[in-house]
């Protein structure tokens, strides 16, 4: 009787601990940023082909709501700029971009977000996890859905405006123990990258769009005249009067 006992506590721990394992597992699913990648062409530019590039504007939103957007994020897309060595300087929205010279590239980045959490989904297995005293939990699925679209609208001294746009998804597949916010930041992290990677292959395609060679500065519209004095009006000299004397 006691090793049987024994023998069943032994069995039932071992289905604690293995049930406990199995629910806290998870695993993510990115999507493709496109169905034909193309090859990615890298130059090297010299110094002084290499024009500073100001951050005029900077939009978040989130399942279409307007945020306020990520300093950390900000970060992010210029690091990734920065990493395609096109750009002399990078200025952040909101620094002083004094003393950079007339040819300046104009940056507007855009962020959209889309959060698919299937709560309701989520509440309705955990009702049924309940009832089943969690013994179900490693055989029920959860998720949780993001997508992002990074946009980058470059406009060029000279006017040009050429728009970059970055697209991808992704879904954290978990247990019921495994949700924790660790697991939202990984799948926003592959995301993001996933974007990112994607959006820098076009603009180093365009690489020649950018260097200071590219296009004359723009005519500001002021014309020199050329205004000739004027002569001045020529005066008859006045006769002196010679007194004449008479003999």
């Amino acid at each position: 009787m006691t090793m049987n006992m024994l023998r069943w506590s032994v069995l039932s721990l071992a289905g604690f601990v293995l049930c406990g394992i199995t629910g806290c597992t998870r695993w993510i699913d990115i999507q493709p940023t496109s169905a034909d990648p193309k090859e990615t062409i890298s130059h090297s530019l010299p110094n002084d082909e290499r024009v500073p590039l100001v951050t005029n504007s900077f939009h978040l939103s989130r399942n279409g709501a307007s945020q306020y957007p990520s300093a950390d994020l900000e970060r992010r897309i210029l690091s990734s700029v920065q990493d395609t060595s096109l750009f002399s300087a990078l200025i952040p929205l909101g620094e002083k971009s004094d003393s950079l010279g007339e040819k300046v590239v104009s940056a507007r980045i855009t962020v959209d977000e889309t959060i698919e959490p299937h709560s309701w989904l989520s509440a309705f297995k955990g009702i049924i996890i309940g009832g089943s005293m969690f013994l179900l939990s490693p055989f029920i699925d959860l998720e949780y859905g993001y997508g992002a679209t990074v946009a980058l609208e470059l406009e060029r001294w000279d006017g040009h405006v050429t728009r970059y746009e970055g697209r991808s998804s992704g879904t954290v597949h978990y247990k019921l123990f495994g949700a924790t916010p660790i697991m939202i930041d990984e799948l926003k992290g592959h995301v993001t990258e996933a974007c990112l990677t994607d959006l820098m292959g076009q603009l180093v395609r365009d690489t020649k769009l950018y260097m200071a060679s590219s296009a004359p500065l723009p005519d500001t519209g002021i014309r020199t005249v050329t205004v000739k004095a004027k002569r001045p009006a020529t005066t008859h000299p006045t006769r002196s009067l010679v007194p004449v004397t008479t003999p």
